[in-house]
């Protein structure tokens, strides 16, 4: 495994690549590697002949006050991860060579990032500029046919691959389930900061989303949507937002539709900003045969 440090060598890596017909994968990251980047790395190594992992905290993305600073890191074990996990290239580079002096562009997709995370409640619709930014930075300078993202980061995924289909990227977009605990907690880098009492509560978040799940295909979606809500404040967390939204388009979902609906949660647990979701499936109506 090779660590390149500057756009210059990833950009004579892409040019070497392009000589050839190999694949190659990219999984972007901001380290602190866990399971369900692991899950990413082996899909990629599964489908391409190259693989490259990309380690870098994207401070465009984080708005004043949020944890840049504190955001957990750890080269060495990410490096260490990635080698285990048949990572060909890692680029790794620093903010100064990423945004040199003088940048002034943004790469910006309108109408899927004003809502939920995006929202001026929540992250702000900032937020989502910083990430199509650097992703558009990483597919310039990788030119991958193949990049891997979480679904756990559902809204995220979405406004890549809106990204991606707009400035007609040669990449091809693929969203892997969510890797959780054993107790259903969505893995995430962030779960470092949560104490043991605050890591045993944001459990609560999962099972509101499964609570939501089973009260929908009985009660409709406004009382499944209320039950979830519920079940997050019983276990004292008070959700950022929790609602129903249309997957590829995040307009509101209404409850009589018969299209899959994305429920989604973000809820600050001591300090701690986490994010899930769930996919749910409309109830199949079964017809009698005459």
């Amino acid at each position: 495994m090779k660590v390149l440090r500057t756009p210059a060598e990833v950009h004579a890596l892409r040019d070497e690549l392009r000589k050839g017909t190999d694949t190659v994968g990219l999984v972007p990251t901001m380290g602190y590697l866990h399971e369900g980047h692991a899950s990413l790395l082996k899909a990629a190594r599964s489908d391409c002949d190259v693989v490259v992992m990309s380690l870098f905290v994207n401070p465009t993305q984080f708005r004043a006050g949020e944890d840049l600073s504190t955001y957990p890191r750890d080269e060495e074990r990410d490096l260490t991860i990635a080698e285990g996990a048949g990572v060909d290239f890692v680029y790794a580079p620093v903010p100064d060579d990423v945004y040199p002096a003088g940048f002034a562009t943004k790469v910006e997709v309108e109408g899927l990032t004003e809502v939920l995370c995006g929202s001026e409640t929540s992250r702000g619709p900032g937020h989502f500029a910083g990430v199509t930014t650097i992703v558009s930075k990483l597919f310039n300078a990788v030119d991958p046919d193949f990049a891997y993202f979480g679904q756990k980061d559902a809204q995220q995924a979405t406004v890549i691959r809106r990204m991606a289909e707009d400035l007609e990227f040669r990449t091809e977009i693929v969203v892997l389930p969510t890797v959780r605990e054993r107790d259903g907690l969505a893995m995430s880098s962030r779960n470092a900061y949560l104490s043991p009492e605050a890591r045993e509560r944001a459990t609560a978040i999962w099972a509101s989303l499964l609570e939501t799940e089973a009260v929908f295909a009985e009660s409709g979606l406004e009382a499944a949507l209320e039950a979830g809500r519920r079940h997050l404040e019983l276990a004292g967390i008070t959700p950022e937002y929790y609602e129903a939204r249309y997957p590829g388009t995040l307009d509101p979902a209404e409850g009589d539709s018969d299209e899959p609906i994305l429920v989604a949660v973000a809820a600050n647990v001591d300090g701690t900003r986490l994010i899930d979701n769930i996919l749910i499936e409309p109830p199949r109506t079964t017809r009698r045969t005459p």
